[in-house]
């Protein structure tokens, strides 16, 4: 589980990097950008949605706050 989350994790911020390399290489003249960018909001509603999942299946607890 815990793997999981990372790896998703890693493939955000890295679809995030080639974005912003596209940005500053191209000059926003491609659509190179925009496909990065749809590709880390598409992971990132993914993860959120498994998370959730996860939590209903009672893969995940949550721990709330420790005083």
């Amino acid at each position: 589980m815990r793997i999981m989350v990372i790896l998703a994790f890693i493939g955000i911020l890295g679809s995030l990097a080639s974005a912003l390399f596209y940005l500053m290489r191209d000059k926003g003249g491609s659509s190179k950008t925009v496909n990065a960018l749809t590709l880390r909001i598409g992971l990132s509603v993914a993860l959120f949605l498994f998370l959730l999942f996860s939590y209903w299946m009672g893969w995940v607890e949550t721990t709330g706050f420790q005083r």
